[in-house]
């Protein structure tokens, strides 16, 4: 089971069906928040739902194929990151992400993504690490930028929001870019 304390007052932990009720507190009480740029959190509708995904991420980690973790300030159950899926020949993943609301502008984030990236780079020995972001989602789009990814493109209709499709800017950070950064 992964665990990783990032300091004293936030660290990175495997979700669980323990985690479960906290989990879906946080996604119905963030839900106004969140589902502009995440469509399937409104598909969250009862704790059932909650269990479907944690069940289905355990299944994940189970076959070596990446993981979702839960960020965890304070205590509190602040948000979530994962790998959505690990391409092993390759030695490449990408990161997904998102913060409850009243969690944003701490900081959270950056140092839990740092923390992913040094894991896939670091432990998992992987060369490539991806984040896919919605242009118009400037304050997701901040995390990569702010710790160097390099913006490779441009996506055209990405992905399917609602009643639209949205183009994604596609960040690239390489083993041997991040090891320069450490």
């Amino acid at each position: 089971m992964f665990t990783y304390e990032i300091d004293e007052n936030l660290k990175l932990k495997m979700l669980s069906l323990q985690d479960a009720e906290e989990f879906f507190e946080l996604t119905i009480e963030s839900m106004d928040h969140l589902k502009k740029w995440l469509p399937l959190i409104a598909y969250n509708t009862k704790i059932e739902d909650t269990e479907n995904f944690i069940k289905s991420t355990m299944k994940q980690f189970a076959e070596n194929n990446g993981f979702q973790a839960g960020i965890w300030s304070n205590g509190k159950l602040a948000g979530v990151i994962g790998f959505h899926k690990i391409d092993w020949r390759n030695k490449t993943t990408s990161i997904g992400y998102w913060l409850g609301k009243g969690f944003e502008g701490s900081g959270l984030m950056i140092k839990a993504c740092k923390a992913f990236v040094n894991y896939a780079i670091k432990d998992l020995g992987l060369n490539r690490v991806e984040i896919r972001v919605a242009i118009e989602n400037t304050k997701s789009r901040a995390i990569p930028e702010r710790l160097g990814f390099l913006q490779e493109g441009r996506i055209r209709k990405a992905e399917w929001l609602y009643d639209h499709y949205v183009d994604h800017y596609l960040y690239g950070m390489l083993a041997e870019d991040w090891d320069q950064k450490e």
